[in-house]
């Protein structure tokens, strides 16, 4: 399964989604979580639903390999499903489950609060999918630079976000060798009683934690010898530019705002 992540992987292609300005993809990622929460009922989730896939499609990158990346949150997203239907009191009941009632306006709950979670993760990998981790930090130092005359260290917290997302894939493909070292020693992490299987996964941390400090400190030495001293005085080898596309991707969100608060019931 931890393969299957996706976030925080780069695939290199030559889609008008890859050539956008990062500070596009970073507007339109910060303003979809926004207006997400705008939509309340179908039809709002409907248009939400339209501009993912349209962007998805944009991308050129195979459906099936951004929608494979749900795969490691489909526990959580079932978890959040199930937590509406038996807890949401409101409506009419539909049916009896396991001695509960379950309600109308749960079931719908549960469906948008799902949505809402996967339409998320499906645009955020598209955003990780299409930047590579210096078109992040450079987008994210640009937005955040007028917060640079509060001395506020925008160079170091925009290196310090992007290396944190690059070592998603990193961590979960050190986890799955360790995973599978241990199986072949004969440990099971897949049966048994809840508690025993907590007791397998303990022992997975002290090598994690070992191999993460190992690679931070390898990622150091490389930065230094590079001769990497902070933001300050450092240039960049490509300059961001604001084309046409990356106009009509923030248009086509303010027109997706209107349509979404347009409506709302």
């Amino acid at each position: 399964m931890m393969d299957k992540f996706i976030i925080g992987r780069y695939v290199p292609s030559d889609s008008v989604i890859h050539r956008m300005d990062p500070r596009a993809k970073l507007l339109m990622v910060l303003i979809y979580i926004c207006i997400v929460f705008l939509a309340n009922n179908w039809l709002s989730y409907g248009l939400l639903i339209l501009f993912t896939l349209i962007v998805i499609a944009l991308t050129k990158i195979k459906p099936s390999f951004i929608i494979q990346g749900l795969k490691p949150v489909i526990l959580l997203i079932i978890l959040t499903l199930i937590i509406q239907l038996f807890f949401t009191k409101r409506g009419e009941v539909v049916f009896t489950l396991f001695g509960m009632d379950i309600y109308d306006e749960g079931i719908k709950m549960g469906v948008f609060i799902s949505l809402r979670f996967t339409l998320l993760i499906l645009i955020t990998s598209v955003m990780t999918l299409t930047t590579t981790p210096i078109e992040i930090t450079d987008g994210m130092e640009t937005l955040l630079n007028p917060l640079k005359k509060v001395k506020f260290p925008v160079h170091e917290l925009a290196l310090m976000m992007s290396i944190s997302l690059r070592f998603i894939p990193t961590l979960l493909e050190e986890t799955d060798k360790i995973v599978k070292a241990q199986t072949s020693r004969g440990v099971d992490f897949s049966s048994g009683p809840l508690k025993e299987r907590f007791q397998a996964v303990v022992p997975l941390l002290v090598p994690l934690f070992v191999g993460s400090f190992k690679r931070a400190e390898e990622l150091a030495v490389a930065m230094e010898a590079r001769g990497y001293r902070g933001g300050e005085g450092r240039t960049k080898y490509r300059a961001l530019s604001w084309h046409m596309r990356d106009t009509l991707l923030m248009g086509s969100l303010v027109i997706l705002t209107i349509l979404l608060i347009w409506t709302r019931s």
